[in-house]
């Protein structure tokens, strides 16, 4: 379970390993996505690291979408299209040939749907709450949608490690706060706000 971090690599930047890998998956899922419109609904933490592993696989565009301000202007900073997720006509005129949904929303999956292109593959990243959950079944029928589903990752851990060390996968701006665990209460409050944070981190090494 322990995997060796290339010299260079900094822990903070190495942090984002996992939820990358997470990312990572969800992507491979969605099958070779280069020359492909790619969009993802939701720019938290994970949906930040898809658009950034879809832009390194290849993707001829990249939009995400998303409620708050704050992490659409993070996507736009890294060459992003971004897109106010209250905006349901240009969702549904975004013909994508990938969606993966990262919200794990109701909403979130409705607009995956509408964003697709016909015969489009829509990734079910964003995990669902239990029990039945509403989708517009008929839509991903009618446009004979892929539908499929993503859960955190496999063996990807390695080339998501060497792609943090080598640059390739750009993260500017996806850690947004870094506080000394003394302030872990304060940290996690700001987590829980996603129009003022995106991926927040512990430093264990530095008091406040």
């Amino acid at each position: 379970m322990l995997h060796a971090l290339p010299a260079g690599l900094d822990l903070q930047t190495a942090a984002l390993a996992e939820p990358a890998a997470v990312a990572w998956h969800g992507v491979q899922r969605a099958g070779d996505v280069r020359g492909l419109r790619v969009v993802v609904i939701g720019a938290g933490p994970i949906g930040q690291l898809v658009a950034a592993v879809a832009q390194r696989a290849g993707a001829s565009s990249v939009t995400v979408t998303d409620l708050q301000q704050q992490p659409r202007d993070i996507a736009e900073a890294r060459g992003i299209r971004s897109i106010d997720a209250r905006s349901e006509s240009e969702i549904s005129e975004l013909h994508a040939d990938v969606v993966i949904e990262s919200s794990g929303t109701v909403p979130g999956l409705s607009a995956a749907v509408s964003a697709a292109a016909r015969g489009g593959t829509v990734v079910m990243l964003g995990l669902q709450r239990g029990g039945e959950v509403p989708a517009p079944m008929a839509t991903a029928i009618t446009r004979e949608l892929t539908l499929r589903g993503s859960f955190r990752f496999g063996a990807e851990f390695d080339e998501v490690i060497a792609a943090l060390a080598d640059g390739s996968l750009d993260v500017r701006g996806i850690i947004s706060h870094v506080l000394p665990v003394d302030d872990a209460l304060d940290a996690f409050a700001r987590a829980a706000d996603p129009a003022s944070s995106c991926k927040v981190l512990i430093d264990f090494g530095r008091e406040a």
